[in-house]
């Protein structure tokens, strides 16, 4: 199967992991719409919705750059329509956008506390929202949650108990819309990588250029995501995917061009459940 043609709604599309899931749709000639916050240039962080029109456009694709704020009601139903009239439909929801804050509950100001639920979980269920009408139009249709598997370990709540709480609705989500939402034939699954990614956020709120140097690049989840779209949503739904088991599932066997060290020294990710499979040909590559 083929995204050529297809219309791809994607949240915090201006950079990193939701820009890479673009572009490797843009490949096969989708269209996609960046769906952002960042119209001018930020001096911490690369790129604008233009700029990542602009590498949508250069990959093969066609782009539709909309300045989003997830957490405005009128704001995500005037982007989903606006996404409509332009391309005739919406076939593949991704919610990628998200905030993080690794603090402790004493730490954890309640701003920051509101903002992370704001995006990661109210954001995530209303983007679905506005879009499922459209999805339901399509013969291929997805939402894809950029959100961990739902492993309740106190040791993933203890060190940063509302920075887990908010992304676990997104995981909450992925439960209850596949099921909702089965009868329509849309998939609704959740992504996560099993190590760190390089992206902005690694490098400016968990670890600097240090963690980026033992993280994969963002091409892995994009070409993992891209696995799933070409299911068919109908029975691929209500899963919690890892990005290279799905790329194994695939026949992937080498993964070595994701990262610049070997699988043992790479950082892994939060949330990464103690039984998840580990192919000896990813570990060795």
């Amino acid at each position: 199967m083929s995204l050529k043609g297809r219309v791809l709604f994607i949240t915090g599309g201006s950079r990193g992991i939701g820009l890479e899931i673009g572009k490797r749709a843009a490949k096969d000639g989708a269209k996609v719409v960046l769906a952002a916050k960042t119209a001018e240039p930020h001096p911490k962080l690369p790129g604008t919705i233009y700029t990542a029109a602009d590498e949508i456009v250069a990959a093969g694709g066609e782009a539709l750059p909309i300045i989003l704020d997830v957490r405005d009601e009128i704001n995500v139903r005037e982007a989903v329509e606006q996404s409509v009239s332009h391309f005739g439909g919406i076939d593949i929801c991704v919610n990628n956008a998200s905030a993080i804050s690794l603090t402790s509950t004493p730490d954890t100001d309640m701003k920051r506390y509101d903002l992370m639920h704001q995006i990661n979980g109210r954001g995530t269920y209303l983007v679905s929202k506005y879009c499922i009408p459209h999805l339901k139009q399509s013969n291929n249709a997805h939402i894809l949650n950029l959100a961990p598997p739902l492993d309740m370990k106190p040791k993933w709540f203890g060190p940063h108990l509302a920075y887990t709480m908010a992304k676990f609705t997104m995981s909450m989500c992925v439960l209850g819309m596949a099921e909702e939402l089965k009868s329509d034939s849309i998939g609704v699954n959740g992504l996560w990588p099993r190590t760190a990614i390089a992206t902005a956020a690694v490098k400016n709120v968990l670890g600097g250029e240090e963690l980026m140097n033992i993280s994969r690049t963002p091409e892995i989840m994009a070409d993992a995501a891209y696995e799933i779209f070409t299911k068919d949503p109908s029975s691929f739904t209500g899963n919690f995917c890892i990005d290279d088991l799905v790329l194994y599932d695939a026949g992937i066997r080498d993964f070595s061009k994701y990262a610049d060290v070997p699988f043992a020294e790479l950082a892994p990710d939060f949330f990464l459940p103690d039984d998840t499979p580990l192919p000896s040909e990813i570990e060795n590559s």
